[in-house]
């Protein structure tokens, strides 16, 4: 009869990436829409987060 193998897993496992704070990992942001001349502020559209580019990782982690 053959013997079984057992498989260990492995050690070496990467820690999770840091999630990004200014949009908390999703990787939008909201920012303001402004109209007229007086520039004042009628609603927010999503934007993309520019301190991780959208990938919603920290960068700096």
């Amino acid at each position: 009869m053959a013997t079984k193998r057992t498989i260990k897993p492995s050690k070496n496992v990467p820690p999770a990436p840091a999630v990004c704070s200014p949009c908390d990992g999703s990787g939008m942001v909201a920012a303001t829409v402004r109209v007229g001349r007086k520039r004042r502020p009628v609603g927010q559209q999503d934007g993309i987060c520019l301190n991780c580019l959208g990938s919603g990782t920290d960068p700096d982690a």
